[in-house]
């Protein structure tokens, strides 16, 4: 250990290096990386760089977010932590009667566990179109702090979009993986599968109509998007085709200026956006572990994985029953913090695992999150999500823009927190994460991957702040995932025995190949001299670059 006080050792397998540096971007998307990167050579600052890194990858990474996505960031601005939810409202449409007929016969995954018959939301189509809040994130957070013209920060996008882009590998499977599921939806197949097929990776792919749309969002900051020329497109698309959507909703919309959840652990501190995102599950876990002794453990030996487990199911349970639009719910973020039931709850963990009832929300593993960080001391978390895949399937004709399928985040029981209704927000995965020690920036970072993200960033703190792994080797180190119906995955590369050890506590354990269910971390780390270690998991196919 350095002073820095992090270990620059690194103890795991990757195929990544940090990047130590006085500005830096981290994001899953090498191309979109550089756009960021481009942003602060030109006199840009951390806001400019990661619009310019988000609205690129809109284009370089489709099938993970677009314009029709939504949006959250977690800003330090040289003071204070600024928080933006920039999720979209559900329709004004969006009746009882209107999801009448998908409540099934059958005990759904509507966090019923009470036993009541409540079938599935919707996973495609307009029933899952809920507004749009990305472009609104791009125009505030530009407003606010941005120090390039609006226009500039579309250049490298519109670019891509108009001359093309060599899709990256993980993209490329990613697209191939999703694409089937989309059959029913010709304006999807004739937009992204122009030749009948997924591109593979290394080959160019062109979107023109995408390129159009960047350029009237950028020549108008946003306004024909809510209340112009596209909203009245994405109106007339939605009455063909039996939406709900209208102009007045994309008029009506605003991303919200909050108050970020800020969570003290063993000396540094979480901040988080309230519910409706997830992140403060990651903060009730944390509140948990902090009665425990898990950072005495080894990490990832099989006491520390148990502890971190329990911990988090608890909070995967909160999440569950509570989490919700914040006008809709019963329990506010703080009583969910409240010290007292923290530490009730810690005591009730013991070496064995506790039983809970399977509780699910839909959930994905598709999102991109960046950071970015700048000389002057400036620091973006921000993230950004389609939800599944590429959305709804829905792609508006000649724009390029798909419309994410946030709406499968509700649920049907009309008593939960999280029903469906009219002009309301649904339960969010999607988490930008910051981490500040005495008042002052210490990292900005988040852990794609739906029900992954609460529970990666959780991982991270541990790891960095426990036991001062330097972000890359945090990154690196296999990962434990609770699933939503409570049981344990392990990343492959965990030692055996940890498998064979949670087992014999009572854990549902599974050792699991397939490196997407862990997510991809972005991370930028501050440094004592003001400089950054930023560091992009060798998950995904992005990049930490600097200067």
């Amino acid at each position: 250990m350095r002073a820095t006080g992090i270990d620059w050792s690194f103890p795991y397998a990757s195929r990544r290096a940090p990047v130590l540096a006085r500005n830096a971007v981290a994001t899953s998307q090498p191309l979109a990386a550089s756009a960021g990167i481009e942003a602060l050579g030109n006199g840009g600052n951390a806001v400019d760089a990661a619009l310019a890194t988000a609205i690129a990858l809109t284009v370089v990474e489709p099938c993970n977010n677009g314009v029709g996505s939504d949006a959250f960031a977690i800003v330090w601005d040289g003071d204070r932590l600024v928080g933006l939810n920039a999720s979209g409202r559900s329709p004004a449409g969006w009746t009882v009667d209107r999801f009448a007929h998908y409540v099934g016969d059958h005990k759904g995954r509507a966090g019923d566990h009470k036993g009541r018959p409540y079938g599935d939301m919707p996973r495609r189509g307009w029933d899952t179109v809920t507004v749009p809040g990305a472009v609104s994130a791009w125009v505030a957070l530009s407003r606010r702090f941005g120090a390039l013209p609006f226009p500039e920060l579309f250049r490298p996008a519109i670019q891509y979009a108009r001359r093309g882009f060599h899709v990256g590998h993980e993209t490329a499977a990613i697209w191939a993986r999703v694409a089937d599921s989309f059959g029913a939806f010709p304006t999807f197949l004739a937009h992204f599968l122009p030749d009948g097929r997924a591109p593979a990776a290394g080959e160019v792919f062109v979107n023109p109509d995408l390129a159009d749309t960047l350029e009237t969002i950028a020549e108008t900051t946003g306004e024909s998007f809510y209340q112009g020329a596209l909203a009245e497109r994405m109106e007339a698309t939605a009455r063909a085709e039996d939406g709900a959507l209208r102009r007045s909703d994309l008029a009506a919309h605003r991303a919200d200026w909050v108050e970020p959840l800020v969570q003290p652990y063993r000396g540094v501190a979480l901040a988080e956006i309230p519910p409706n995102g997830q992140g403060l599950a990651a903060q009730i876990a944390l509140a948990i572990l902090g009665h425990l002794d898990a950072h005495l453990e080894p990490p990832g030996s099989a006491r520390w994985t148990h502890l971190q487990v329990e911990a988090m199911k608890i909070a995967i349970r909160a999440a569950f029953d509570h989490f919700a639009d914040p006008d809709a719910m019963r329990l506010a973020p703080k009583s969910l913090l409240d010290p007292e039931s923290i530490a009730v709850a810690a005591a009730g963990i013991t070496e064995t695992a506790a039983p809970l009832p399977p509780v699910e929300l839909p959930s994905s593993q598709d999102t991109v999150y960046l950071a970015a960080a700048d000389a002057n001391g400036m620091m973006v978390s921000m993230i950004q999500s389609n939800y599944m895949g590429f959305g709804s399937g829905i792609v508006v004709p000649g724009t390029g823009i798909a419309l994410q399928n946030r709406g499968a985040g509700f649920v049907l029981d009309p008593d939960h927190p999280n029903a469906v209704g009219p002009s309301k927000r649904p339960y969010h995965t999607i988490i930008p994460g910051f981490v500040t020690r005495n008042g002052s920036p210490a990292m900005s970072f988040g852990v794609m991957g739906g029900h992954m993200q609460h529970q990666g960033h959780v991982q991270m703190v541990t790891r960095i702040f426990d036991h001062h792994e330097n972000p890359q080797a945090a990154s690196d180190a296999p990962r434990w995932h609770v699933t939503p119906d409570f049981s344990v995955a392990l990343e492959a590369g965990h030692p055996p025995d940890v498998a064979e050890n949670l087992a014999e506590r009572g854990h549902a354990v599974e050792v699991v190949a397939d490196h997407r269910l862990f997510g991809g971390a972005q991370l930028i780390y501050r440094l004592p001299d003001g400089g950054y270690c930023a560091a992009s998991d060798h998950r995904k196919e992005g990049a930490a670059i600097g200067f």
